[in-house]
């Protein structure tokens, strides 16, 4: 007998109940002489008392520019090591931290810095092709409440990172009058549609969650951590950094952006026991030409999040890379983000093909998407979260809070799971995402899994596209390992995906269209955009009249 998917995660160590700088202030105590942040690119590196003197001398200078307790600071760069002294400096006088996207141009600029009436932003002069200056200079009248901008590396941020001591007093008494529930952080989402919203989070949200899932992977003080995803996410600015700060770990930025070969100098000179990514971020280091030329035999953890992850890109860190201990997260931007992690002592079985058990201090159930009851395990439903995980809402948003958030405090996550007997969690895909053909429910990620064990396949994204007769149909977009040889036409690669699948999966399964590509148009995280694959498959394919077509 089935027994209802819920479940709530113990956990030995109970939560933290202290504010970010008080928190830090205990980790550069007990580590001071252990390296808090090495920055290859820039060539930096700080021990902990060296990282915590800038912090507290970069929050003085904040104070000096005229901000305090509750005002927004906007924060857009890529990672170098100046990011994250703003990230610590802003919590030590409780400034709210506003992470803008790297990628955002200025009319996304505009509206976050609106949305959140920020009231100073520090940036990067540019990134990229984006000159981050220029873009500035474009949406200042269109903020109201933006006062000053400073960018990094002129004589003003100098200024602001030299601080004032006359207001070391001052910056105490505000971080003495922090409390762990007060909002410090707020964070974007990077929806495909519509305009951002932005979750809002405490210091007891992401402390945590940061706290916890370092500790999960069984980091010890002076162990070293390689940060290649971006700071402006949770992943990058609380899985790992406030991940690192609250056990004594090290901080090691590879570079502003991700470059593969990059990511793996990095984790062999600085001899890193831990890896994040993203799928797509292990793939493109799995598939370097000279991949074992790199000593990375300092590995043994990690963690592998963002979006599903195919199990043979998991089974190949495990015994390329060394990793034989990485788990593997999931959670969004909302919940700080991680609501379930798998463990290092897990299975193979659970660490590739499941997103691992509920968080400590962490409830999730699986729920009718339909009514909101929680159903079965075994049984497809939205995954819900609930806990100290839980954003406080989005904010100045309450419509979009109620939404998201409902009257028992679950957090509904429109993704769609299954809890097995044994409380292991698998993501099956996104409600919006799953295809309806002709009456079947096609999960895509399914589909992807199968293509992906083909020889000449380094990865597969599918979608579905609107179809006169079926309402829709499945596409495969195929980006092949180097040095295959694919069919040329439309006709014989579909031709030659269907005979591969041919007798293992069932034939409406079976995508109709197939696409190769070098690369999938993606978020800075890696997310894949589904939605433009779509949009642009709608206009390569002429389905504009399909997709038109309503259906029942």
């Amino acid at each position: 007998m089935s027994s209802p998917a819920y479940a709530s995660g113990g956990g030995d160590q109970p939560l933290l109940d202290q504010t970010i700088p008080d928190n830090l202030a205990a980790t550069v105590q007990a580590h001071g002489q252990v390296e808090a942040l090495v920055s290859c690119h820039q060539g930096i590196r700080l021990s902990y008392d060296e990282f915590h003197q800038a912090v507290r001398r970069c929050a003085t200078g904040l104070l000096a520019r005229g901000l305090g307790k509750g005002d927004r600071l906007g924060l857009w760069s890529p990672n170098y090591a100046e990011w994250v002294v703003v990230q610590y400096a802003t919590a030590e006088i409780g400034v709210i931290l506003v992470n803008i996207n790297p990628a955002y141009r200025t009319h996304e600029l505009a509206y976050a810095l609106n949305q959140s009436e920020c009231k100073a932003l520090i940036a990067a002069p540019s990134f990229a092709s984006s000159d981050y200056q220029a873009m500035v200079a474009e949406v200042q009248d269109e903020v109201s409440t933006l006062e000053w901008t400073i960018f990094f590396w002129t004589s003003e941020w100098d200024e602001l990172l030299a601080g004032d001591d006359a207001l070391l007093a001052e910056s105490a008494q505000i971080r003495a009058s922090l409390t762990p529930d007060d909002p410090i952080n707020i964070q974007y989402t990077s929806g495909t549609t519509g305009f951002p919203k932005g979750a809002t989070l405490s210091h007891r949200n992401i402390l945590n969650n940061g706290y916890f899932v370092a500790g999960l992977q069984a980091l010890q003080p002076g162990d070293r951590m390689c940060i290649p995803v971006p700071f402006y996410h949770c992943f990058g600015m609380v899985m790992g950094n406030l991940g690192c700060t609250s056990h004594g770990l090290t901080m090691v930025i590879p570079n502003d952006s991700f470059k593969p070969d990059l990511v793996l100098k990095a984790v062999a000179e600085e001899r890193c026991q831990s890896l994040y990514g993203v799928p797509t971020m292990f793939i493109g280091e799995l598939a370097l030409p000279d991949f074992e030329d790199y000593d990375l035999s300092s590995l043994r953890t990690g963690v592998m999040a963002g979006s599903p992850c195919p199990v043979e890109v998991m089974k190949q860190c495990i015994e390329r890379m060394h990793m034989s201990d990485v788990t593997i997260c999931y959670g969004m931007t909302e919940t700080s983000p991680v609501s379930t992690q798998t463990l290092p002592d897990d299975s193979l079985m659970h660490r590739t093909e499941t997103v691992g058990r509920a968080h400590p201090h962490v409830e999730i159930r699986i729920a009718d998407p339909e009514t909101g009851a929680t159903i079965e395990r075994g049984e497809t439903g939205e995954f819900c979260t609930r806990g100290y995980s839980v954003m406080s809402g989005y904010w100045n948003d309450p419509n979009k809070t109620a939404e998201a958030i409902d009257d028992e405090g679950w957090m509904h996550t429109g993704d769609l799971a299954v809890m097995a007997e044994d409380g292991y969690v698998n993501i099956v895909g996104r409600i919006k995402d799953m295809i309806i053909r002709g009456g079947e429910n096609v999960y895509p990620r399914e589909i992807e899994e199968f293509l992906y064990t083909h020889p000449d396949i380094e990865d597969v994204q599918v979608i579905g596209v609107p179809d006169e007769r079926y309402g829709e149909e499945l596409m495969a977009w195929i980006k092949p390992v180097a040095g295959a040889s694919l069919p040329e036409t439309p006709a014989d690669l579909h031709a030659w995906v269907k005979a591969y699948c041919d007798g293992k999966i069932a034939h409406f399964k079976i995508p109709r269209y197939v696409k190769v590509v070098t690369e999938f148009p993606m978020t800075v995280t890696g997310k894949i955009r589904k939605v433009e694959m779509r949009e642009m498959a709608i206009a390569e394919l002429d389905l504009q009249t399909a997709s038109r077509v309503k259906h029942a």
